[in-house]
């Protein structure tokens, strides 16, 4: 088994714990890029440990923090409460049963100013890693540990070879790439970590291929 100084030491941040916090800030803030539409309103369903524990460890402050920009490491980070309403962010904590997930478990809600709501469900696993299992309801994997492409499409033949063969034109080399689909013939999620860091002009190419419906993008922390 490889073991790196960072699963020795753990993560630099700001906070007691790993899990509760610096896992739980990337969480938020992954998610907050993951939906990346302006919002007024977030609330945090906390799950297992984050429910029972998470507020005596910053749990609440590391999530509201995320939400708005702020990694692990950032001073603003406990005084989380103050930059959202300075920026007119109302929040929410409330305990909730997510069923069998990890106990370090949340869901965020947005509800964006256009009108919409987005849905994010991860878990901080340990040592400032976290894994999205749930986007607007539909299961997932995101580790987010690698530049991530996530694209919500048509489950039809075709898109996926028009997809891989768009970021192979663009010098886009793919590391790992999960699909998922709500039914047959339904709504599919693609999940595409790559190589490279890529460029944002490729979310609106993806989006011009027939049977694309949407495309997210996520650049780990130190490419930003």
């Amino acid at each position: 088994m490889n073991i790196s100084i960072f699963d020795v030491i753990g993560p630099i941040m700001v906070g007691p714990s790993s899990s509760h916090t610096a896992g739980a800030a990337r969480l938020a803030k992954i998610a907050n890029d993951i939906c990346y539409k302006p919002f007024y309103k977030v609330t945090f369903g906390l799950h297992g440990s984050f429910a029972e524990t998470g507020l005596g460890h910053g749990t609440d402050k590391a999530l509201l923090a995320g939400t708005l920009g702020f990694l692990a490491d950032d001073e603003r980070l406990k005084d989380a409460y103050e930059y959202a309403r300075l920026q007119g962010i109302k929040y929410e904590f409330y305990e909730t049963d997510l069923g069998d997930v990890h106990e370090n478990t949340c869901l965020i809600t947005f509800y964006n100013t256009d009108g919409t709501k987005s849905e994010v469900q991860g878990s901080s696993i340990g040592g400032g890693r976290i894994l999205i299992t749930k986007l607007d309801g539909a299961d997932t994997e995101i580790t987010a540990e690698q530049p991530t492409i996530v694209i919500r499409q048509q489950d039809k033949r075709g898109v996926i070879n028009s997809v891989t063969q768009l970021l192979a034109w663009q010098g886009i080399n793919i590391a790992v790439m999960r699909l998922s689909r709500d039914d047959k013939g339904g709504t599919a999620t693609t999940v595409i970590e790559t190589d490279e860091v890529f460029p944002e002009h490729i979310k609106p190419l993806l989006e011009q291929l027939d049977g694309v419906n949407e495309v997210r993008l996520i650049y780990v922390d130190d490419e930003e």
